[in-house]
């Protein structure tokens, strides 16, 4: 486990240079689409900002106002689905959220994406009384982010454990975990008075130390398990003779140069 360096200024950093290619910005057009003029027409009120993008209306609301847009467009737009609702990080940049909900009118096809921004420490209002389906999608909303969500009827995190400490998709949470996660299972199943018996969590699925003679194979480098590592003896492995295939034939000649 390396050790963790704060990166609280990890979205100021430049990700680019005129090395690497850099996709351009997908397109925003006027609305033209006369179901959609008709939608914004309708939450004209509620909307700072609307524009097609890639076929789908995206509308831009005030944060407070979530859940009557939502409504409004379930009950007089006909978007019965909500099939999609998360967050993004912006803290570092904005010290604010980009929430938003994608919504589904199976009848006509279309799609409508709602888009507000949350600034740092503020609740934002559930929809779970709309769709049932935003229960999970708000729970993990708070698991990964730590965003609160009023009016949720169980918001708890969903996929970390309850005493789970910090959020795993803000982009300041280290990719292989934090110390606390380096020890947590550590604590969890043993306690921390077995932390220097049995040493930190390794989250690195690729790493392989050679000289752990427990759970590692090294093919013609066997000892008994948990015996002494030893780089020196190479033991040559026996194969049997097989009908298809015969292993123990000589091994192939190796050119010094091509042909």
């Amino acid at each position: 486990m390396r050790k963790y360096v704060p990166k609280g200024n990890v979205q100021k950093k430049a990700y680019y240079t005129d090395r690497f290619h850099v996709v351009p910005r997908v397109p925003r057009n006027e609305v033209e689409d006369a179901h959609f003029a008709s939608v914004v027409s309708v939450l004209k009120a509620d909307i700072k900002e609307s524009y097609m993008e890639l076929g789908q209306l995206v509308i831009h609301i005030d944060n407070r106002s979530n859940f009557d847009v939502i409504k409004v467009l379930k009950e007089e737009c006909g978007y019965t689905q909500c099939s999609e609702q998360s967050a993004v990080d912006y803290l570092a940049q904005d010290n604010e959220f980009e929430l938003f909900w994608q919504m589904l009118n199976v009848n006509e096809a279309k799609r409508v994406r709602v888009v507000c921004r949350l600034p740092q420490g503020m609740a934002i209002d559930s929809i779970e009384s709309l769709f049932k389906s935003a229960n999970f999608a708000e729970r993990e909303m708070f698991d990964m982010f730590g965003i609160k969500v009023n009016n949720h009827p169980f918001l708890k995190r969903i996929l970390m454990p309850d005493d789970w400490e910090g959020h795993p998709l803000l982009k300041t949470y280290p990719l292989h975990g934090d110390e606390f996660a380096s020890w947590y299972e550590v604590d969890k199943i043993f306690g921390k008075a077995y932390r220097d018996i049995i040493g930190p969590e390794n989250r690195d699925p690729s790493k392989i130390d050679i000289e752990d003679t427990k759970r590692f194979s090294r093919v013609g480098y066997e000892v008994p398990f948990g015996g002494e590592y030893n780089s020196d003896t190479k033991e040559e492995i026996e194969y049997s003779d097989t009908f298809l295939v015969n292993y123990n034939k000589p091994k192939s000649k190796t050119l010094d140069e091509r042909r």
